[in-house]
């Protein structure tokens, strides 16, 4: 490999917004080519690793796993084409999407239900009382409440449920 035109893993990683950290993960899950070292330890990445990281954060920012990718770039990297496998697994997070989408639209009905039952409460409830809102709710039948998946409890509480770029 032409040294020049090699990259080091910093450059690497600040040219795709990912830590040089991230880079060693991706190649320990076999994403990415473990890349030669220079004479004093450096990892020299190849130009093409641009790329290839690019692809990476794409297909997870949609919601690919990386045990997934190891296993589709792992089949693309031996020649393979692993184009229908791509596509069954993308058509599989669709539906798991719109699942969440429609348990999502449920909860918020709930929650203005429990909202409109709240503001009465809290009408009716006597000044530097507790109107006792929290108990209202877990006094709900079992078939009441709502499971949501791990995922969807970050967005509840404001947070993005991507995780954000480290750098």
């Amino acid at each position: 490999m032409d040294a020049k035109k090699a990259l080091r893993s910093g450059e690497l990683a600040k040219l795709v917004g990912v830590s040089a950290d991230t880079l060693r993960l991706y190649e320990r899950k076999g994403l990415l080519a473990r890349p030669p070292r220079a004479a004093n330890g450096y990892r020299c990445y190849p130009r093409e690793a641009v790329e290839r990281v690019r692809l990476i954060r794409a297909a997870l920012s949609i919601g690919f796993t990386i045990g997934e990718l190891g296993e589709i770039l792992g089949a693309r990297d031996r020649g393979g084409a692993p184009c229908a496998q791509v596509r069954g697994l993308a058509g599989e997070k669709l539906r798991n999407l719109e699942r969440h989408i429609r348990e999502l639209a449920g909860l918020r009905d709930e929650l203005r239900q429990v909202l409109k039952q709240w503001d009465r409460r809290l009408k009716e409830t006597p000044s530097g009382q507790r109107a006792r809102l929290l108990e209202a709710i877990a006094g709900l039948s079992d078939a009441g409440r709502r499971t949501l998946a791990p995922q969807l409890y970050a967005s509840l509480a404001g947070k993005s449920i991507h995780k954000e770029k480290r750098k």
